[in-house]
């Protein structure tokens, strides 16, 4: 690997972070609080190393190759979310030890939207925007951000963004360059915010929780600025407005640009994985709002609110409340997690398995159930009149089984720590799914879990946010050899 190269890239992306730390004091300036200091000291930090990363290798030059870049990916997240935890040590507000700034540091960044942290609505600002910001930078990837900047400086992001991008993106550009491609990326996320944002305002949020939230919703992230979440607003609006972007924000970002580019909302409705999302948040609805009211949990009208907004944060991986569904009919808290596996679609700020890889691997399904009946049939498998090769078939389920050998040796060590199965399955669920709300012991906060589970739920999150393979790799010999 060019190490020297690596060491580059990593400076530059790690000054370029440092940037982000400034905008909190701007609000800590706006509301009067006493927060700048810990702000400016945690940028000066994290520009510091960031210099001493680059400043040896500013002169090295030459292109990433494909395992320097799952490095650079799976070493910039490491980093980012170490230093992520600065402001969140150095506040007196929060007064976190280092695992609990870690696992919100690294809960914001993979957008997951667990939380240690309680008396939101009694927090400075500042640290309330900042958290919101982590999810909104997370998002989009802030590696994806970066190669937007980075061939400007001589450095070619090709390799980054294949390592770091989820889903089909990883083989597809947009457009011919991979600068303009991150751009379009930027913008069209840039745009959706702005445009969540003004809705949130007009339907009655004040200008810094529609801000706060639009990122946080845009991103899938699901941190709030207030306990309650989006209960705290009571606002039936503000609940279709919400309901209405993480719906779009859990599309595909290329299917967004095709519908923008040839301006044709039917693109939606064409693609297969977009189909496949809209029919299973129909099911998921009629199934949560008819249980809710034959279960005589609410009547008919908070069944349909409650429980149309509840499913699609939970499929989409978003992670907002409007109320306790852990304390709703056992079934329906499982199936709701049960519904993230699936998760939004490749492409998308979401998490999950994807509803993409869940469609090929329905169609695999389906073909051996007909090979039975006609065992020298030639069945390929298509998408949109496209043969799937075989190689990402294998892949898939690939990907599927180490997802599961992941998410079952989590459980496992989540139940040596000593927390009981419903609170170790559900918390590995909302880790791995960068979900973020669980059941039992974690179904307000994960601030009572111990250092240990903490930890486990932090590798999680990143493997979740990295789609496991990225992060994998690096621990396999073959990755190391020349």
């Amino acid at each position: 690997m060019h190490m020297m190269v690596i060491a580059r890239v990593l400076g530059m992306l790690l000054m370029i972070f440092s940037m982000t730390m400034l905008s909190p004091i701007i609000v800590s300036w706006l509301y009067e609080e006493d927060t700048a200091p810990m702000f400016v000291s945690a940028f000066a930090i994290t520009l510091l190393v960031g210099l001493l990363f680059w400043l040896p290798s500013r002169h090295k030059t030459g292109e990433l190759r494909t395992r320097d870049g799952f490095f650079v990916t799976v070493f910039f997240w490491l980093v980012l979310s170490v230093f992520g935890t600065l402001p969140l040590m150095f506040s007196q507000a929060t007064n976190m030890i280092f695992i609990d700034a870690l696992f919100e540091s690294v809960s914001g960044l993979t957008t997951t939207g667990a939380t240690v942290l309680s008396g939101l609505d009694e927090l400075p600002k500042s640290i309330l925007y900042y958290r919101q910001q982590l999810q909104w930078l997370g998002g989009i990837g802030i590696v994806v951000i970066a190669v937007a900047i980075l061939p400007m400086l001589g450095i070619g992001g090709m390799q980054i963004y294949r390592a770091e991008t989820p889903g089909p993106m990883k083989d597809a550009k947009l457009t011919p360059r991979i600068a303009e491609t991150a751009n379009v990326l930027f913008k069209i996320y840039l745009t959706l915010t702005l445009v969540c944002a003004l809705a949130y305002w007009l339907s009655g949020m004040s200008g810094f929780d529609a801000i706060s939230h639009s990122f946080s919703t845009v991103a899938i992230g699901g941190f709030s600025t207030h306990d309650a979440s989006m209960g705290f607003f009571d606002n039936d609006l503000i609940m279709v407005v919400c309901a209405f972007f993480m719906i779009v924000s859990g599309l595909n970002f290329g299917l967004h640009f095709h519908v923008w580019h040839n301006r044709k909302l039917s693109s939606y409705w064409a693609d297969p994985e977009a189909r496949m999302y809209i029919y299973l948040l129909i099911f998921g609805i009629l199934v949560t709002c008819l249980y809710l009211y034959f279960s005589g949990t609410y009547d008919w009208e908070d069944s349909i609110s409650l429980g149309v907004f509840q499913l699609v944060s939970m499929m989409t991986t978003t992670g907002f409340t409007t109320t306790g569904f852990h304390s709703w009919p056992t079934f329906l808290p499982f199936f709701l997690i049960f519904l993230s596996f699936f998760g939004a679609c490749a492409g998308s700020t979401g998490g999950g398995i994807k509803i993409g890889r869940m469609l090929i691997m329905a169609q695999q399904g389906m073909r051996e159930v007909y090979r039975l009946i006609h065992p020298n049939a030639l069945l390929p498998l298509k998408i949109r009149n496209q043969r799937i090769p075989d190689r990402v078939t294998d892949a898939i389920w690939a990907f599927f089984g180490v997802y599961l050998g992941v998410f079952y040796l989590m459980v496992l060590l989540l139940l040596a720590s000593g927390l009981d199965y419903v609170t170790a399955w559900s918390a590995t669920a909302a880790a791995l799914n960068n979900l973020g709300p669980g059941l039992g012991a974690v179904a307000t906060n994960y601030a009572d879990l111990n250092t240990f589970s903490k930890g486990v739920l932090c590798w999680g999150m990143l493997l979740g946010r990295l789609e496991i393979f990225t992060l994998l790799v690096l621990f396999t010999p073959t990755f190391w050899k020349n």
